[in-house]
């Protein structure tokens, strides 16, 4: 259990409450932050090995130049 201490002046009772209200929501965003990988963390599909892979060239038809750039 954590204490909260008001050092000076005399807040409501709505402000103990959003006060409290806030750093409940704060605990629980960092508890469901570390079992999630951030974004930063996850690495990027640009240095993913399959992307060095060969692959198959489109085959001649009406668009085939467009498809040629597309990702696999």
């Amino acid at each position: 259990m954590v204490e909260i201490k008001v050092e000076r002046g005399r807040p409501t009772p709505e402000e103990l409450a959003a006060v409290v209200a806030l750093v409940q929501a704060r605990a629980a965003a960092a508890g469901t932050a570390e079992a999630e990988p951030s974004p930063a963390a996850r690495p990027s599909a640009w240095s993913a090995p399959g992307r060095r892979l060969p692959r198959a060239l489109p085959r001649p038809a009406a668009g085939a130049w467009r498809m040629s750039a597309w990702p696999s």
